[in-house]
């Protein structure tokens, strides 16, 4: 179970799994960009008040489990977390541009998804028996 996080008007407990890829799905992240890539997500997020759990950097996707604070959006998250990274390794290994064939280097899209201690079932049972719970 994830730890409980701490903001000044919140206590949360948050685990979102992102997914994303390069342009045109090209397999450009091999040693030592893989590494470097790993590194610089890690570093991203705890400038920016988020936590990186799990990292995978495959050579064609990265895989992310990552906590963030509930008033940051899920999208500022992605933007944040491709936008510095994408830039950062442009500057870092310029071949990438000539790998990728694009000026960009991420895809525009990314998959997400929640992950919790408690399924969503378990919350729908727990809700509907509140009414019971508190009945006078």
């Amino acid at each position: 179970m994830e730890k409980l996080r701490h903001t000044t008007g919140c206590v949360y407990q948050t685990a979102y799994h992102i997914v994303w890829r390069p342009v045109d799905r090209r397999e450009v992240f091999r040693e030592p960009i893989k590494t470097t890539l790993a590194d610089m997500l890690h570093t991203i997020a705890s400038q920016h008040g988020m936590e990186i759990l799990a990292v995978d950097v495959q050579p064609d996707h990265i895989h992310l489990c990552v906590s963030f604070p509930p008033a940051m959006a899920i999208a500022d998250a992605v933007k944040l977390l491709k936008g510095i990274s994408a830039r950062q390794l442009r500057l870092i290994y310029p071949e990438l541009r000539r790998r990728t064939r694009s000026d960009r280097l991420w895809a525009p899209s990314y998959y997400v998804g929640t992950a919790g201690h408690v399924s969503s079932d378990t919350i729908k049972r727990y809700i509907a028996a509140q009414e019971q719970h508190h009945a006078p």
